[in-house]
């Protein structure tokens, strides 16, 4: 075991960590020098020019080749230094945490000796890439492995990739003998629209979670000090409820339009209620343009801190991913890159690291629909999240502060929000349903979004479904005398009292001719219900509009007119509250810019917003309004219970510390 020197610095738990590196580059056949350009100056280097809390470095790829002299797994073709000797010694002088990049369900290598270890797939046959969490795999290679680097070499703890986001149905004879016998359910699908297919999905993803707390609860016994998170395990993912002692969560948003990316996912990690962190791509491009080619090239300055931004907003730490070279070295002139990010992020620590966030707007996960719906595991292929992201962007785009809840997160904190949001569910459990109208019925404000949600509430919407259109089909929203068209699903409803309609659609470009209601809210006991009765979330990404914005931004404030933050100057901002013992914190982040167009690889222009105008509500005046992390006063009035405080301009990111 490498001997660690008592007298060294201490090194930060990941919980307590706020900014890292990430590296790796997936030894493969090529990867014959391994080493042969990495020095303890070069690990010197990337510690002095980014001062981060902890890196994380690659030991084993998705190909299966192990970047060290492994004694257990199956080593690059050619090692001309250990690297890991070299990362450790240098991190542990230097304080700084060191994890380990390892692939876990995703083993090329593994399969290539063991094909017997494989998943198979719906035809029969043996998966090339994936291992069978129900297999060998777990405790003949991957537990020997990681204790192998624990004890050789005293790092901190992995990062598993290649886990739940790449597991699959699984089809080997144990495992559909294991079904049939826990279950009783003899016919064996292959697809989602055969019979059983939910039941057999639920049995391979609880394949997952076994083995899952099996190599974390093992390795945890080996050494209660060593720190295992599962790429994307209980993310957006796995909409579930914590159930392995991972130490912390985190996951890797897409190198394109990861600033969406990044508003879904950090909502979907912060509320899970263990440390977490997120980590952005360094590069732009294309992953794969064929012959295993890589289109990238690395992401500017502004770029990198904007996708920063949106996740220390909401409170998170933040990771840096910068590929090696083949051979294990790093590109040194990205340094300066990382450098400045990390100045940026630094900045903004002790206004945003653990914030406690302010419940304003739930959007509502529910997280076993999600499972009824996605064909896959643990991972959204066919869209299934596209209607909760496209509601989520309206409400940003709308400067509301947004949550996102799982149906077991909101439960008992339900009536802390003033209003919950459910995007487009066309199912929901009957608990579900009870706790949303007792909700209501107690004085919480509930929207509903789409016809086969509000279908649900029927009764206490008060109206009569007349005609339900599954398809799509081409209307025209009206919001303030103008009109957008959308392709979506919709209903022709006909209320009862006391339901009021509120706004309308047409069949054609033409308001002259008969309109159709598109929404209506109902009195609900002390609260409001209220519903559309188009879909609107998969649509708003696909072809975003102003009226449809508008239309919704409309609807909400019937149910939520008094905010505790309004926002107006700019539609390209989000806003995210926070708390700091008695100290309100408001994340403005500045959301400009051509980010989510899969064209344009790098940009290195946001343009700037403002002035922005921001009205606060209060009980007392304010002492100060600091704009951090410049750390100015800004001028404010107040008046009847509302601090008016105007911002002339947002680059990127800052936060009004109300005081």
């Amino acid at each position: 075991m490498m001997q660690i020197s008592s007298h060294q610095p201490a090194r930060l738990r990941r919980k307590e960590s706020f900014l890292g590196m990430h590296f790796d580059f997936h030894a493969r056949r090529e990867s014959t020098a391994v080493g042969k350009d990495v020095t303890p100056e070069m690990v010197e280097y990337i510690i002095d020019m980014v001062h981060p809390d902890y890196i994380q470095c690659d030991c084993k790829g998705h190909m299966g080749y192990s970047s060290y002299p492994t004694k257990v797994g199956y080593r690059a073709p050619g090692i001309a230094r250990d690297t890991l000797t070299i990362w450790r010694e240098v991190t542990a002088r230097r304080g700084v945490a060191l994890f380990l990049h390892y692939s876990g369900i995703w083993d090329d290598m593994a399969i290539k000796h063991h094909p017997d270890w494989a998943r198979v797939d719906e035809q029969g046959h043996e998966d090339v890439h994936m291992v069978s969490a129900f297999g060998p795999y777990v405790d003949e290679l991957m537990i020997p492995q990681l204790k192998e680097l624990n004890d050789r070499y005293s790092v901190d703890g992995v990062w598993v990739d290649g886990d739940c986001w790449a597991v699959h149905h699984d089809y080997r004879a144990e495992v559909i003998a294991a079904f049939q016998d826990q279950t009783g359910i003899q016919e064996i699908p292959h697809a989602p629209t055969d019979a059983y297919y939910y039941e057999f999905t639920q049995f391979c993803r609880e394949g997952f979670r076994t083995y899952l707390r099996h190599y974390i609860d093992t390795l945890h016994q080996h050494n209660a000090d060593f720190q295992i998170a599962s790429n994307w395990a209980f993310s957006s993912k796995m909409p579930e409820p914590v159930s392995a002692d991972v130490d912390f969560l985190s996951g890797d948003f897409w190198l394109q339009n990861s600033v969406n990316s990044a508003r879904l996912e950090a909502r979907c990690l912060r509320h899970q209620g263990l440390p977490w962190d997120l980590m952005a791509w360094s590069f732009g491009g294309q992953h794969v343009l064929g012959d295993n080619e890589e289109d990238f090239s690395t992401k500017s300055v502004s770029q990198l801190q904007r996708e920063a931004a949106i996740v220390l907003a909401l409170s998170g730490g933040f990771q840096l991913y910068f590929q090696q070279d083949r051979n294990g070295a790093i590109f040194p002139w990205q340094m300066q890159v990382a450098r400045e990010v990390a100045q940026f992020c630094r900045a903004r620590q002790d206004v945003c690291h653990h914030a406690e966030p302010i419940p304003q707007i739930a959007l509502y996960y529910a997280g076993s629909t999600f499972y009824h719906q996605a064909t896959a595991l643990f991972e959204a292929h066919d869209g299934a999240l596209q209607p909760l992201q496209g509601v989520l962007q309206i409400l940003l785009d709308n400067q509301y502060s947004t949550d996102i809840l799982m149906e077991h997160q909101l439960k008992g904190h339900m009536a802390e929000y003033p209003i919950i949001v459910v995007p487009e569910w066309s199912q929901l459990e009957p608990d579900q349903i009870e706790n949303l109208l007792a909700y209501a019925h107690n004085g919480g404000k509930l929207l509903l979004i789409g016809p086969a949600t509000a279908f649900l509430f029927a009764t206490a919407l008060q109206v009569d479904f007349l005609d339900v259109s599954h398809d799509q089909q081409a209307i025209y929203l009206e919001y303030e005398g103008s009109l957008a068209r959308m392709k979506t699903a919709t209903a022709q409803v006909q209320l009862q009292e006391p339901a009021q309609a509120f706004g309308c659609w047409y069949a054609s470009n033409n308001m002259t001719l008969p309109s159709t209601t598109a929404a209506s809210i109902t009195a609900y006991g002390r609260g409001k219900i209220a519903a559309t009765y188009f879909n609107v979330g998969k649509r708003y990404l696909e072809a975003t509009t102003t009226v449809v914005r508008d239309f919704i931004q409309a609807l909400v404030h019937e149910l939520f007119p008094e905010p505790l933050v309004t926002v107006t100057g700019s539609h390209l901002v989000d806003v995210a509250l926070n708390r700091f013992g008695s100290k309100l914190a408001i994340n403005l982040v500045n959301t400009a810019g051509p980010h989510a167009d899969i064209h344009v690889h790098v940009f290195d222009e946001i343009p700037a917003v403002g002035p922005l105008t921001i009205s606060i509500r209060c009980e007392e005046q304010p002492s100060r309004i600091m704009c951090q992390p410049e750390n100015f006063a800004l001028p404010f009035t107040w008046s009847e219970g509302r601090a008016m405080v105007t911002l002339p301009r947002l680059d990127i990111h800052v936060v009004l510390i109300v005081e």
